[in-house]
């Protein structure tokens, strides 16, 4: 399984460099009647410090999502990692997820100016994140399987994220906003990036739930 692990998170991490960031700059629109200019901005986007923190930010929830081991039942089994490992990268995923779909509702309703309060953006995603460490920290503090329920919240977050950000797409694309479809696009890669970062950890999970359901055929 430690095999299987690092091979899907090296996909996961070709996947988000090599087909979400391109696909994100190419729906953002622009003039790329040569496949020169959109390789320019593709690689603009490659030498931004803010592109990396964010792709540190999934690869590492991938990593972890898929190594990590946590037991909270009464058995007084020793945790391979503490609680709130677990809930830390669920709430800083949620976060994003929730930034970006707040960010581009006010960006369909309001348009660019939302843009210039980039400082207050980054007070409000941190302020998300602490929101959601505390109700992830509540919600696993009691919970069986913790990485099962993180990864099924994220799955469902990352849909209901693009259920509300490809309509906000459409109104800022049509309306001919300058920057506001940067922010959308954003949002759609996230929530594409986020939904197979869940996919990546569901695959393990199902092997080793079948590889429990040997072992107790064994026992029996």
């Amino acid at each position: 399984m430690c095999k299987w692990g690092i091979v899907i998170t090296i996909v996961y991490a070709l996947i988000v460099l090599g087909l979400l960031t391109p696909g994100a700059i190419l729906i953002v629109g622009g003039d790329y009647a040569k496949w020169g200019e959109l390789a320019g901005n593709v690689w603009g986007v490659y030498t931004s410090w803010l592109f990396w923190i964010f792709f540190g930010v999934v690869l590492c929830g991938e990593a972890i999502l898929l190594f990590l081991s946590v037991d909270t039942s009464r058995q007084r089994l020793k945790p391979r990692a503490h609680i709130l490992v677990s809930c830390t990268v669920a709430a800083a995923l949620t976060a994003i997820l929730t930034a970006a779909a707040i960010w581009s509702v006010v960006l369909a309703a309001n348009g660019d100016a939302f843009m210039d309060s980039g400082v207050a953006f980054i007070f409000f995603l941190g302020g998300l994140w602490l929101l959601w460490g505390v109700f992830f920290y509540l919600y696993l503090r009691k919970a069986s399987a913790p990485v099962t329920r993180v990864i099924s919240w994220l799955l469902r977050g990352s849909v209901l994220e693009l259920l509300i950000v490809v309509p906000c797409h459409i109104i800022v694309r049509r309306r001919n906003d300058c920057s506001a479809p940067v922010a959308t696009s954003f949002g759609i890669a996230t929530g594409i990036a986020i939904m197979l970062l869940s996919f990546g950890p569901s695959v393990l999970l199902l092997y080793k739930k079948r590889l429990d359901e040997y072992a107790q055929r064994g026992a029996a």
